[in-house]
């Protein structure tokens, strides 16, 4: 049995991993002269956070790294209530922890000015696309609806062993590759927040739906597939 501190700091490293592996392949790397990563390095990034994570991290902590995937395994019933104040705590400071560091690093950079958008998530002016807000709602529900979905089929008492830190990780590379023009891709209310306390644009002011949109698509997530998919 890992204890509460080993669980807490599993969902701290992982989600800081995530923050900083992610939005730091979109800032330092994607449009970097020559060999830009571009969206597809971008997302195969976000993904390759997931599975390495999964795998390393899984084990103590059920590797979560994400509120909204925390909240819909309650939903799910695969996680329990009584734990989720402290994985979400974890999780939030992991992220803000990460744009931190990524900060740092930026503002090192000779001739720096600012971080502009930070890779940090917006709807209307502040979308990659110029999406407006109901948009990147409808975007950011369905999408984490499908990754709640994936998770909780892949990780199920009769799927394949070992694979799920895989698939799990292959479906957020695919949510980034169709949803970063319209939102910049949250799915993850931490994720968010990391970013958004250092960005240069209103991302703050926009980071409400980047919570209750990934929260309420995890929770239909669940849902559906509990009432349609499951058999436990």
């Amino acid at each position: 049995m890992f204890s509460n501190t080993q669980k807490w700091s599993a969902e701290f490293i992982g989600t800081f991993w995530l923050t900083l592996g992610g939005c730091g392949s979109a800032v330092l790397a994607a449009a970097f002269p020559g060999v830009g990563i571009g969206l597809l390095g971008v997302s195969l990034a976000f993904g390759l956070t997931v599975v390495t994570g999964a795998y390393a991290l899984g084990p103590i902590s059920g590797g979560h790294f994400n509120p909204a995937v925390s909240i819909g395994l309650v939903i799910g019933k695969r996680f329990s209530a009584a734990e989720l104040p402290g994985y979400i705590i974890a999780q939030v400071l992991g992220a803000v922890a990460a744009a931190g560091v990524l900060y740092l690093i930026v503002s090192g950079k000779t001739g720096f000015t600012g971080v502009g958008g930070f890779a940090s998530n917006g709807f209307g002016e502040n979308s990659p696309g110029k999406f407006s807000m109901v948009s990147v709602l409808i975007c950011e529900v369905v999408m984490t609806a499908i990754f709640l979905i994936v998770i909780l089929g892949a990780t199920a008492r009769k799927a394949a062993d070992g694979f799920g830190g895989l698939a799990i990780g292959l479906c957020l590379t695919l949510i980034h590759l169709v949803s970063i023009p319209v939102s910049n891709t949250s799915v993850n209310p931490a994720r968010s927040t990391g970013p958004a306390l250092f960005a240069q644009t209103g991302a703050m002011g926009d980071l409400w739906l980047f919570w209750v949109a990934p929260i309420v698509g995890a929770a239909l997530g669940s849902l559906i597939y509990n009432a349609l998919l499951s058999d436990e």
